[in-house]
């Protein structure tokens, strides 16, 4: 045992000798005494090997293993390294190539924006003007503002409407009776759709008492349709705008301004919104698929905006500051008002593919649910009319006047809302309310009984949000519900409420 550790002094002593050696030599000739140094570390082991004894070896081995170990791991940590630092190298050289890749992109793009100026420079001096734009034609004089503009298709609006006469005269003798007949018919005689009497004059009340319409339930019942031919019998065809499933904000409803091309990407909603403030009839947008996407992110603007009891507050901010050449309807420089004759439908399925309707929504919107194709009828011929909206909005408010709220129904619909806080905790809502003082008046100007009303509202409204409360422990509740609702209206009263009411215990 002492042999060996006397060898491993000599070793050592020898070792660090030589590395000096070898550092001090590195510059010069780095290699020339390595096979000589293994010649002596050779000797060495020869000399003292023979005394190493058991214990001997066994460190010797141990020493060998641990010295392996050592350069391994040196050389894996520079492994690391170097493949660490090749992989930084090459992420250096793919950034600046992609820096190189936007550079010529925007390159590129500024040259297709010179190549359209000089098509258009081509245009006008090919219709003849020169550098006093006065002398150009009315049409010229078109095309030149829309060219400049930031809202070119707003702008072209604008020229179109310009000259127009938007006045349309009343319909004398018109009642809301013999307008949601006449919906009826038009859509059976010219459209092969058959809707109940029931669900124009749910459709017509709710015009009257928000913005928004929702019509839902199984594809294939006529949604889209009720929308399509309800702004065909008004002789102004609705809007269809796609919801994308990507929708999350505004822009992608109104679009946005572009500081590059210094253009505002109009949107076909913006257009249709626009056209609105020139015309006096009524102006339906339908949003197709609304729920494809949430709706709570893309129309949050709107729903906060409509809230508003001051209507000429109903303004979407634009652009910050106004510029020459904007559309002449924009209020306070960038913004555009919401003008009153808009409707906006939303057609939404109810399948796995979409999103659930929030209760903000719902508590802002009408609902109509339609789960059945309509049954056909005879019905009488009838033509499309046009009707301003000014004698749609005195209908409604006469309505308002002429059929109150009978007292006996409102203390019934206090005396259920009760009884749905002390079973359910579930309340009305001061919205819900005021939405009642439009609601049914005008559907019963419509030709539609009061119970009947507060019978959709009740269940479009309330029952709703029963889904959202855990129904398998609540069904001796609803059963009470059931009976409260026969106590209070009579027996075949209420048919919507008792129909989901059933629906909501059968399924749970």
């Amino acid at each position: 045992m002492q042999a060996y550790f006397e060898y491993l002094r000599e070793f050592l002593t020898e070792f660090f000798r030589h590395l000096g050696t070898f550092f001090y030599k590195g510059l010069i000739s780095p290699w020339t005494d390595v096979g000589a140094n293994f010649g002596r570390y050779n000797s060495l082991l020869s000399a003292h090997s023979g005394e190493f004894g058991f214990f001997g070896w066994f460190f010797w081995v141990l020493f060998l293993i641990l010295g392996i170990g050592l350069i391994a791991g040196l050389g894996f940590l520079l492994f690391i390294f170097l493949r660490r630092y090749i992989r930084f190298v090459r992420k250096e050289l793919d950034k600046d190539e992609l820096a190189r890749q936007v550079e010529r992109l925007n390159y590129e793009l500024y040259q297709a924006v010179q190549e359209k100026d000089k098509i258009l420079n081509l245009k006008v001096g090919y219709m003849g003007l020169k550098a006093d734009a006065g002398q150009a034609t009315e049409e010229e004089q078109e095309t030149i503002s829309e060219v400049s503009s930031r809202f070119p298709k707003l702008v072209r609006v604008d020229n179109k409407y310009r000259d127009s006469d938007p006045n349309i005269p009343d319909r004398e003798g018109l009642s809301l009776e013999e307008l949601c007949n006449a919906i009826r018919n038009y859509a059976a005689s010219q459209w092969k759709l058959y809707y109940t009497i029931n669900t124009i004059r749910q459709l017509i009340a709710g015009i009257a008492t928000s913005k928004l319409i929702i019509l839902e339930g199984i594809s294939g019942t006529g949604k889209t349709s009720l929308a399509n031919v309800l702004g065909k019998f008004f002789n102004f065809p609705s809007s269809l705008i796609p919801v994308q499933p990507s929708w999350k904000d505004r822009s992608e409803l109104i679009g946005y301004y572009n500081e590059f091309t210094k253009k505002f990407n109009e949107t076909e909603f913006l257009r249709s919104l626009y056209v609105a403030t020139y015309r006096k009839d009524l102006n339906i947008i339908i949003l197709d698929e609304m729920n494809l996407a949430r709706i709570e992110y893309y129309f949050a603007e709107f729903l906060s905006i409509m809230e508003k009891k001051e209507t000429a507050d109903w303004l979407i901010d634009l652009v910050p500051a106004p510029m020459p050449g904007d559309p002449k309807n924009f209020k306070d420089g960038g913004k555009l008002l919401i003008p009153q004759n808009v409707l906006f439908f939303g057609t939404a399925n109810n399948d796995d593919s979409t999103f659930t309707i929030s209760d903000k929504v719902y508590d802002r919107a009408i609902s109509l649910f339609f789960d059945d194709k309509g049954r056909p009828f005879e019905a009488e011929y009838q033509e499309s009319m046009s009707i301003p909206y000014s004698q749609l909005e005195r209908l409604f408010n006469e309505a308002v006047n002429q059929y109150p709220i009978s007292e006996s129904m409102l203390e019934k619909f206090e005396t259920l809302d009760n009884f749905i806080i002390k079973k359910f905790k579930l309340t009305f809502g001061n919205r819900i309310l005021m939405q009642l003082d439009k609601f049914i008046p005008t559907y019963i100007a419509c030709g539609g009984k009061e119970s009947d009303a507060f019978d959709f509202i009740f269940t479009n409204k309330i029952l709703k949000k029963f889904e959202s409360l855990n129904i398998a422990f609540l069904k001796d509740e609803l059963k009470e519900l059931d009976a409260q609702l026969d106590k209070l209206y009579g027996k075949g009263n209420f048919p919507l409420a008792h129909a989901y009411i059933e629906n909501l215990i059968k399924n749970n």
